[in-house]
């Protein structure tokens, strides 16, 4: 099984180290192609403006001057076109990738370009501790691998990526894995800090502050408050049917 590891947080990041010990443990085929520096809210941007740099560190390893999506499409398309991959590992993300934090994600991204090229795709990110922003990366490394080869064996249809979020503890405190839905945070800002720089010009930081709260049990925010892995299902047809059907309905369409 020929497999590519991409991320939104850059060729260095340590996540990516843990998604490569995932992807080694199933093929010892295993190339990292990864956004040269962080890329992080990227979401599922390509980048057509300006040309790309691919810088090759090491076999079977490059990082590309762009974002998530376009890692996957260089290692695809051109990398690896003669012998394209069976799977897109993306991540291990610096973060959880919950609820509406799906449509910002470049990890969710890099898997949802791989799954529109027709490539098996999984998304992996890593909670944390919001007040303290320490991350212990020991449940991806510990219950990754056989998590990730279960699905696999299990296998999901086609036009649908895999969402895994590991909980902010550690590997032994894992109490679970649960299958559950997108869900939604019910305590979240949007925040814009203004500051100024040495010539008194001001710049601007765009931020997310959340608060604990109570998030519905069965959705991917409630799983890994409980400290259970949320593995989620995800559709790249955006079409919501149930609005469609009584809209056609109103307009006197069939």
């Amino acid at each position: 099984m020929r497999i590519v590891v991409t991320n939104d947080d850059g060729i260095h990041s340590p996540g990516l180290a843990v998604a490569e010990k995932i992807a080694h443990s199933l093929s010892d085929d295993v190339w990292v192609v990864a956004p040269e520096t962080e890329q992080s809210g990227a979401s599922h941007s390509l980048t057509l403006a300006f040309p790309l740099r691919l810088r090759k560190i090491a076999e079977r390893r490059f990082a590309v001057s762009g974002t998530p999506t376009d890692c996957v499409m260089m290692a695809a398309l051109h990398i690896l076109k003669d012998q394209p991959p069976d799977l897109v590992l993306s991540g291990v993300n610096w973060g959880s990738n919950l609820a509406d934090d799906v449509t910002y994600s470049g990890t969710i991204a890099g898997a949802m370009e791989g799954c529109a090229l027709g490539i098996r795709s999984i998304a992996l990110s890593q909670a944390y501790d919001d007040e303290s922003r320490q991350i212990d990366w020991s449940p991806g490394e510990v219950h990754g691998p056989a998590l990730v080869r279960r699905l696999i064996d299990a296998g999901w249809p086609e036009g649908t990526l895999i969402n895994i979020n590991f909980p902010g503890c550690t590997a032994a405190k894992v109490t679970g894995t649960e299958l559950v839905p997108q869900g939604r945070y019910d305590l979240q800002s949007t925040e814009i800090e203004e500051r100024h720089d040495a010539r008194l010009r001001p710049y601007y930081w765009i931020g997310l502050r959340r608060r604990n709260a109570t998030p519905p049990k069965q959705s991917d925010v409630g799983a890994v408050y409980d400290n259970k892995i949320a593995v989620t299902p995800l559709h790249m047809n955006l079409t919501d049917t149930a609005a469609l059907e009584k809209m056609r309905q109103s307009l006197g369409q069939k």
